[in-house]
């Protein structure tokens, strides 16, 4: 039989067995498990996370952790350094063990990824309306498949993108087929290219490929829509305003400066698109509108950027003053689109004069906006953000099949030399949401402010804030009544070519055709002045006389001969320069009736084409004739087709011509 004290002492040694086993049970778990932090306006969760997994497996974690969607992780508490969602960072290189990091609610994106077929393998086919679909495993969104892209994005996102440099003389000591960190292609992103070639913001695409780099083949990134409307169909309590919840109140709004843009520079061909456009400021002093004509190319100057080339600029309806603007409805805005689409063109955007002469000798105008006043006016910001929810970019990582816009805004107006120049911008995504909601009104007082609505009995409007430097340099948060529009806006280089570009006539001695909706003497489009145009053109220039947009929109709207079923094959020979398919229309019956009509408007002279003599005496005939065919003063006879017309009227009722 043992004694005691031996007893005692095998006791203790098992006992100190079992804590040095689970000591090192405990070092094991330790070192297989991380535990991460995460501090959010919910409160604090923890992370149990592996140091050998990505940091792209810790945002799927914390978003299973915490359901949430569209946030950013951070290392600090003011959001400095973002932790990217990269599959190749690992865990353990970026924390350490009992780290605190901070989560932020990201409007407008979301970080979701999904696993799924790879995205360039899909067939985009247009719908009448892009489905959201969900992963039932993981909750989470897959980007609209069904979207049929702007050429130019397609031609981008298929582009390589990076940044080429040239061997290094002095730092790389590699043969010329080697590449090292000092002559490696540069990502579209980089930070230090875009800062050494002062590029103030990301192109889209630039934009898009770095929130997806270090995904797997086949992760999304999508872009969801910002919401600021309450979510309607709710069965947990009475519709608002006599209820209201979590699940359909929709989220407050932190404004952020947007850091990148859809379009990185606007491009007039030539300089006399603009002039034409200024011509009516310069002769009645009023103010003026516009909208863009032209097509989207790939921006050379910017990485995966996107250059609005504008070839022409139609004037809708509209009311003008030295101060104001006022726009009416266009019912001949689809016969436009239809002619500029059979061009090749598209509505790319708007643009709009704020000129004061300041001395007419010398030729200058007022500077009123600049850093010191405003760029853009509240209101034109809000009309901004109506053009561009009318026209949005179609993007296949949109959740719902569109996002942003490539709809470009350029205000003409004095600068610091008092010399007139364009400047161009576009509004944030944020900017179109609240537009679109219709959160946001201008200010009485103050040009450069905005106002958020207040929630009504009729309309709940979430909380909007921006976050600027109070007078001790720290960064408050700031609700948005009132609202510094600069928040919304995103600059957009406005520029002509060195070597200007035609893509229709060159008016270098000749007379332009007018341009439509202006109301004033040498200005209005008639068939006196298309009788005049024409005729002053010879026969072999033909194809040169029709290219004119404003030309070919009033010929395609024509009430009085029915142009419009026939002009399919004339818009071709101006979109591809064919003379010779322009030939072959100026043969057809229904223009040779219309050069019959411009002769008897001119007394049988003049005109793009000669007729025999018979067909002149007849027309003269019948204009003498009908001269002498009114009844009474309160009437008039028309000289094309005889009809006898009130005596107040100045066109022909039948055939539209003038008196």
């Amino acid at each position: 039989m043992a004694s005691a004290p031996l007893m005692l002492e095998n006791l203790l040694y098992k006992k100190r067995n079992l804590v040095y086993a689970f000591a090192r049970h405990r070092l094991f778990l330790l070192c297989k498990q991380s535990l991460v932090r995460v501090q959010s306006a919910e409160g604090i969760k923890r992370i149990e996370i592996s140091p050998k997994s990505n940091l792209k497996q810790l945002y799927d974690s914390v978003q299973t952790a915490m359901q949430v969607d569209g946030f950013g992780l951070f290392k600090e508490r003011n959001f400095l350094t973002e932790l990217q969602a990269s599959g190749s960072q690992l865990v353990g290189t970026a924390l350490k063990h009992g780290d605190m990091i901070y989560l932020k609610q990201m409007a407008g994106t979301s970080t979701r990824r999904t696993s799924t077929v790879a995205i360039e393998n899909q067939v985009f086919k247009s719908t009448a309306a892009s489905e959201k679909l969900s992963n039932s495993n993981t909750n989470s969104a897959r980007p609209s498949i069904n979207v049929i892209e702007d050429e130019v994005d397609l031609n981008l996102s298929k582009a390589d993108g990076t940044i080429k440099r040239e061997r290094d003389s002095k730092l790389c000591h590699h043969n010329a087929n080697g590449r090292c960190v000092h002559c490696s292609p540069l990502e579209p992103y980089d930070e230090a290219y875009l800062k050494e070639n002062n590029i103030k913001h990301l192109s889209f695409h630039s934009y898009i490929r770095k929130q997806t780099s270090g995904m797997d083949h086949g992760k999304y990134f999508v872009f969801d829509d910002i919401n600021c409307r309450i979510k309607t169909g709710c069965r947990e309590h009475p519709p608002w305003p006599k209820g209201i919840c979590s699940k359909c109140q929709p989220s407050a709004i932190t404004l952020n400066r947007q850091t990148y843009r859809h379009v990185d520079n606007v491009m007039f061909e030539n300089t006399k698109i603009v002039e034409r456009f200024l011509n009516y400021w310069r002769t009645t002093g009023h103010q003026r509108m516009g909208y863009l004509y032209g097509t989207y190319e790939p921006h050379t100057d910017v990485p995966l950027g996107i250059r609005a080339t504008v070839a022409a600029i139609y004037e809708p309806p509209q009311e003008s003053t030295r101060d104001s603007i006022n726009m009416f409805p266009d019912e001949g805005n689809d016969e436009v689109d239809a002619v500029a689409n059979a061009l090749g063109l598209k509505k790319i955007g708007w643009i709009f004069t704020d000129l004061i002469t300041d001395d007419a000798t010398a030729g200058t105008v007022k500077q009123i906006r600049g850093i010191e006043t405003h760029f853009l006016t509240a209101q034109e910001c809000i009309t901004a953000g109506e053009l561009q929810n009318r026209h949005p970019n179609p993007c296949k990582y949109a959740s719902n099949g569109v996002f942003g816009s490539k709809f470009v805004t350029i205000c003409v107006t004095g600068d610091q030399t008092k010399q007139v120049h364009m400047e161009g911008y576009a509004v944030s995504a944020q900017c179109m949401a609240l537009v679109r909601d219709d959160c946001l009104v201008p200010t009485k007082e103050a040009p450069e402010l905005g106002y958020v609505r207040e929630s009504t009995d009729k309309q709940y409007v979430p909380d909007v804030f921006y976050k600027e430097k109070d007078q001790y340099g720290n960064e408050v948060q700031r609700l948005a009544r009132p609202l510094p529009v600069e928040y919304l806006l995103v600059d957009v280089p406005a520029s002509t070519p060195v070597k200007p570009q035609y893509t229709f006539t060159n008016y270098d001695k000749r007379q332009a055709f007018p341009i439509e909706n202006r109301y004033i003497d040498g200005h209005l489009q008639d068939f006196s002045a298309l009788s005049g145009y024409l005729s002053a053109w010879g026969e072999e220039e033909f194809l040169e006389a029709i290219s004119d947009f404003h030309l070919l929109v009033y010929l395609y709207k024509m009430d009085m001969l029915p142009l419009r079923q026939h002009m399919s094959s004339l818009l071709e020979a101006v979109r591809t320069k064919n003379p010779n398919r322009a030939a072959d229309f100026k043969d057809e019956e229904v223009w040779k009736l219309l050069e019959s009509l411009i002769q008897a408007s001119s007394g049988g002279s003049g005109g793009t084409t000669s007729y025999p003599s018979g067909s002149g005496a007849a027309n003269a005939g019948g204009v003498a004739g009908a001269d002498a065919m009114d009844l009474d003063d309160n009437t008039w006879t028309c000289n094309h087709c005889t009809f006898i017309n009130r005596g107040d009227l100045q066109s022909c009722e039948i055939c539209s011509l003038p008196r």
